[in-house]
């Protein structure tokens, strides 16, 4: 197997964009991109460390995901989650990030590029509280490139279609794996649900 080794290689093979792929991106938010971020309800954050790299998923109720403060600023919450902070640690140490926004039932995504720099500031995670509870941090993230993603990865996994569930291993079984049985198991996955609505926020 022939590995493409450089850039004239690759910009050999695909050529060069058009007018619909550059003139998409902007360096703020425009009206529209606002309109999207706020709609939202998921987004994945990507960041890069020492140890290598990270692609966490972030949910919450559209307008709750994140806020945005100016028109190159959003705060995002830091929700309850398993605790690994693997993109704290990788923000601290190298603040670059990506964003993609998803929203059910469009096929469109919306991706930014910048920094963060994280806070634990009590009256911005106050102004996130949630059922009484509030985010240990909030990233601060100052977009230096945002631009919408086609449709057609999300028309090819035709990912907001109807499916029938599908026949996976559960996290109880997949730890119960890992650990030889020490933990997880059945009793793990009977307690999901209760725990998860527990500490939801």
């Amino acid at each position: 197997m022939k590995f493409i080794e450089t850039l004239d290689e690759l910009h050999g093979h695909y050529g060069v964009p058009g007018a619909a792929s550059t003139e998409k991106e902007a360096a703020w938010f425009i009206p529209e991109y606002r309109r999207i971020i706020e709609a939202s309800p998921f987004l994945a954050l990507a960041t890069a460390g020492p140890e290598g790299l990270d692609c966490s998923p972030r949910g919450d109720r559209p307008g709750q995901l994140v806020r945005i403060l100016d028109d190159r600023t959003l705060a995002l919450p830091d929700r309850r989650g398993n605790d690994r902070i693997d993109s704290l640690r990788n923000i601290l140490r190298d603040p670059r990030v990506a964003l993609m926004f998803l929203i059910p039932g469009s096929g469109n995504a919306l991706r930014i590029n910048g920094t963060a720099r994280l806070t634990a500031d009590d009256g911005l995670r106050r102004s996130f509280e949630m059922e009484g509870k509030r985010p240990r941090t909030v990233a601060i993230i100052r977009a230096e490139t945002i631009y919408f993603q086609c449709a057609r990865a999300v028309i090819r996994a035709q990912l907001w279609e109807p499916h029938p569930k599908p026949d996976l291993p559960t996290p109880g079984q997949i730890l119960a794996a890992m650990t030889r049985g020490t933990v997880g198991g059945p009793a793990y996955d009977q307690e999901w649900p209760e725990r998860a609505a527990q500490t939801m926020w």
